[in-house]
């Protein structure tokens, strides 16, 4: 494993990382499941566990939260989210102070931890003034609860706004953002996010970098039934189109050449940006976590780099 800093920050996060959306406690009989994949990551040198509060409704915190207690704190950077909706109560959603400061206690709590090492704004919030959201999560950070904090999906101008106000203001500034980046999604990150998020130090870990498993390979041959993208009412069935499933077979051979996966590719072609401290994956099974571990430390040359965009932008 290789470890990079969180932007300027001086935290080490793994460059591969295990995240838990839309993994982790929708099955109830999850919990050997998560205990096996999580010991599989920690053993392969993956030091970065991602959550949400509302991940499962706080079920996939509690999963990954008991088997992250096998392992010593200090060895662990462990963080989660906040905005989304845990009720139907007016107030438990949004990125308010109450929100916040209430939202902090609960993931704690169910992730069995004093601390979260990145406490992320799940999203931006325009019914919040900037400064209530600052100043918010600073104050996490004096309270001891969290070491730092993040933005997700936040657009770079906000990004932009969060970091001067703190700054000008003595404040936390945030350190990291989260956004969905991957070969088949790179627009947005690489046109509107990396140009702002790499020069003001403040680090990427993305979300999706495998397409929700397109980048795999698991649909050369079509949809198989079960498999995420294959869903109806899932929102990320965009992906599956045939020039997508196409250009995955066509880099299938850029990967065999190299003697890696097409996951290690994809995930080492997203690390190839400077700006990028992590990526975020998901598994259900070990086998999958024991495979994308492996794109950690795997550097690509600029051929390689030429040919797979001679791919992608067919």
């Amino acid at each position: 494993m290789e470890y990079r800093n969180l932007g300027r920050s001086g935290l080490k996060v793994s460059e591969v990382a295990l995240g838990g959306w839309e993994t982790y406690g929708i099955n109830q009989d999850a919990s050997a499941m998560v205990r096996e994949i999580v010991t599989a990551a920690y053993e392969g040198g993956v030091n970065f566990f991602d959550q949400a509060d509302i991940y499962a409704k706080g079920r996939s915190e509690e999963l990954m939260g008991a088997a992250l207690k096998e392992f010593p704190r200090h060895t662990l950077v462990i963080s989660s989210k906040v905005y989304w909706p845990m009720s139907d109560d007016v107030n438990d959603r949004g990125l308010s102070r109450k929100h916040i400061l209430h939202s902090i206690d609960g993931s704690l709590r169910r992730l069995g931890t004093d601390h979260l090492d990145i406490y992320f704004a799940h999203r931006y919030d325009p019914d919040v003034p900037m400064e209530e959201i600052v100043m918010a999560f600073d104050q996490v950070i004096r309270d001891g609860k969290a070491l730092y904090w993040g933005t997700s999906m936040w657009p770079a101008a906000r990004i932009a706004q969060a970091v001067e106000f703190a700054k000008a203001n003595g404040l936390h500034a945030p350190v990291t953002e989260q956004p969905e980046y991957s070969m088949i999604r790179r627009d947005r990150v690489e046109g509107e996010i990396l140009p702002y998020t790499e020069e003001a130090g403040v680090g990427l870990v993305v979300w999706s970098p495998l397409a929700m498993g397109l980048l795999t390979g698991k649909y050369d041959a079509g949809k198989p039934e079960g498999a995420r993208l294959t869903e109806k009412e899932n929102w990320g069935k965009n992906f599956l189109t045939e020039e997508n499933i196409q250009k995955v077979r066509d880099l299938k051979q850029v990967a065999d050449d190299l003697g890696i996966t097409r996951a290690q590719l994809a995930l080492a072609w997203i690390l190839r940006q400077k700006g990028v401290s992590s990526v975020i994956t998901g598994a259900t099974k070990v086998q999958q976590i024991e495979d994308t571990v492996k794109a950690a430390g795997v550097r690509l040359s600029s051929d390689v780099i030429e040919q797979i965009e001679s791919i992608l932008k067919r």
